[in-house]
């Protein structure tokens, strides 16, 4: 289980619950389900933290709840 926010709405458009990790540029799923949408997108970000580690690139830190105005 990943640390980072994840956020899950419902898309009209693509008829599914969309999912992102904010912090990690990208990051992002799909699913039928609210469920479907949050496991996969923990699958994507095992694979995006992976690749990061590949190519060398930062990865950042889990920061929590993020706060917009």
């Amino acid at each position: 289980m990943n640390k980072y926010e994840v956020i899950i709405f419902w898309s009209e458009e693509d008829k599914s619950y969309i999912a992102e990790i904010p912090v990690l540029a990208g990051c992002s799923s799909d699913g039928s389900t609210y469920l479907e949408a949050l496991k996969n997108i923990e699958l994507i970000a095992q694979e995006w933290i992976e690749t990061a580690k590949i190519l060398g690139r930062e990865i950042p830190t889990p920061k929590g709840r993020l706060r917009f105005a």
